[in-house]
Parts: structure tokens; sequence; C-alpha cells
């Protein structure tokens, strides 16, 4: 990790990157919420697309309310701040608090991106395709606890039409 740190910051300091904020690097420099959660109750796995990194999110959700959440990621320092930033956005709040259906699948994908952008801080353009793949895994993870509790298939269905509305902010970076 400290060598892949001095070779991100090398790169910072030639130019070869955009700005990128202290926030990401402190996310990326000291993780929150890294690990596997042996009693998750809903657990999710995406492959990006466009980089073939990997993240693993896992959730302990207890009476409606996000109790815990781990995440494993096989990836990038945009990638691992990323979920570190989304754990500590969503950790504590309540189901009712972060899926809000009314507006829309993409109106709940925007509000995913603004917090993780929220919480980031400046990440280069071409590092954009790395927080949906964070949010795309959270979005599995409740799923799976859903399908697990049982009579929630509105919620199954919404959160599903929510990752293909996701597809395209994998792209957002890259032009």
């Amino acid at each position: 990790m400290r060598q892949a740190y001095f070779n991100l910051v090398r790169k910072v300091n030639y130019g070869m990157f955009e700005a990128i904020s202290a926030k990401v690097l402190e996310h990326f420099r000291n993780p929150r919420n890294v690990g596997v959660l042996e009693d998750a109750n809903g657990h999710g796995r995406v492959e990006n697309p466009v980089c073939g990194d990997i993240t693993d999110m896992y959730l302990k959700i207890v009476d409606g309310r996000i109790v815990d959440v781990k995440f494993t990621s096989l990836g990038c320092f945009a990638t691992i701040a990323s979920a570190s930033a989304l754990t500590e956005v969503v950790k504590g709040k309540t189901l009712k608090e972060l899926l809000n259906f009314e507006e829309g699948a993409e109106a709940l994908i925007e509000r995913f991106m603004e917090m993780i952008r929220h919480e980031l801080g400046n990440l280069p353009k071409a590092k954009w395709h790395c927080p949906p793949a964070s949010i795309e895994s959270f979005l599995r993870a409740l799923i799976e606890y859903f399908k697990n509790i049982g009579g929630e298939e509105d919620v199954v269905r919404n959160l599903e039409e929510a990752i293909k509305v996701l597809k395209p902010y994998y792209g957002m970076g890259s032009k």
C-alpha cells in the first residue's frame, strides 16, 4: 500500500493526473470500513467494466438500519477511496433515508454520486468510472438483503432498475 501511495504521489507531482483532493488521498491511505463482515446479511460484488477493478460490499442491516458496512477491493486509489467514502456515508443510516424511489432511479443514482463527490472532493475526470462500481456493489448487497428477507419484490425491482440506470455513469470520465 505504501509503495502504491508513493507511485501515486510521483505521478501527481509529474502532472500525470489532474489535482487529487486531500480527502481522496486520505481515504486511499487510510480506508475506512475495510474487511469482510462474517455476519453480513447482504453482499454485492462488482467488476468494473472499464478497468476490471473488483469491489465487494458487505452489509449488516438490523431493523432497517445499516449497522455495519465493510468493503474489500482489488483496485486503484480511486476505487478504494470511493468505496471507503460510500461506506462512511451509508453507515448508520436507515434504508428509508437512503432509498427514496419516488423521484426515480436516476435521481437515486445521482444522490449516491453526489454523496461520494461531497465526501471525496476532487477526483480526476479519468477516474470517475470508479464511484459507480462502489454504488453498484452497494445496490447489489441491498438486493441480496431484500431477497433474503422476502416480500420486497418492488424494492428489488427498483434497485435492479437503478443498476441499469447506473451503467452510463461508468463512462463519465472516459470522454
